[in-house]
């Protein structure tokens, strides 16, 4: 399945349920949404006569969010899934889309999710770290959102190696190095864009922006375990094809 078109043609439905998102982070989710696709659908899920959802006001208006009204009948019961849930079915089989958004920390839509991709569609999941990581693996992409706050607000590069726990660099290790082996050539050199894709096929929230870097390449340029080399286009341009393998 083809998780990202580079004109971002895609039409997309995206679905928030306001009980389990940050309203304080909607710009940049939905810019960031744009990348995979264009925002088709937008509706945000909740009971908005609670005060619990009165700071959604303004960025409903500021980003033509329709506000999709749900009273909690009972207590302890999450309508708000239930209705997301629902809308979510109708517009599968009935709107002419080509993947979902589903907004979100809640682990009750992991099977939502699931049914999606099995209509052969794209699901990108966004919600905070503290997501289940059934819903996480459940979806084509994931993205956390604390990611996405602005970037005066984000520690410069050059700090972050120095910053990772040693599970963080235990957990990208196992990650980038299975990818090196799993796709490198007889010379034992794989391209750069080869690792993003069997990476993104098969770690869901693997971002590199959870590491401190924008790109895959800075990122991978920085780890100890691994060497690149950069080959220029044959066209005389300044662009390169970037090479990795495993140090020896």
């Amino acid at each position: 399945m083809e998780i990202e078109k580079e004109n971002g043609s895609k039409r997309l439905a995206v679905l928030i349920d306001a009980d389990n998102a940050q309203a304080s982070v909607l710009g940049e989710l939905l810019a960031e949404i744009s990348k995979y696709g264009t925002l088709n659908i937008k509706r945000a899920y909740g009971d908005w006569t609670s005060s619990n959802l009165k700071s959604w006001k303004e960025h409903l208006h500021k980003y033509a969010i329709a506000p999709i009204q749900q009273f909690n009948y009972t207590s302890g019961k999450n309508a708000t899934d239930s209705a997301l849930i629902i809308d979510a079915m109708d517009l599968l089989h009935d709107a002419p889309l080509e993947g979902f958004c589903l907004v979100s920390s809640d682990s009750d839509f992991t099977r939502l999710a699931t049914r999606i991709r099995e209509s052969g569609l794209v699901v990108y999941g966004f919600g905070e770290k503290k997501t289940p990581e059934a819903f996480v693996a459940a979806c084509d992409k994931f993205i956390y959102t604390e990611i996405l706050r602005q970037e005066e607000q984000r520690r410069p590069e050059s700090s972050w190696n120095d910053s990772w726990s040693k599970s963080e660099s235990k957990a990208l290790k196992s990650i980038i190095q299975p990818a090196i082996k799993a796709t490198m050539k007889e010379d034992d050199w794989v391209p750069l864009a080869s690792i993003g894709l069997y990476i993104s096929k098969n770690h869901p929230a693997f971002d590199p922006r959870n590491y401190g870097y924008d790109k895959l390449g800075r990122l991978i340029e920085t780890l100890d375990f691994v060497e690149l080399k950069k080959i220029p286009f044959k066209d005389g341009s300044s662009n390169t094809h970037v090479m990795v393998r495993l140090r020896s």
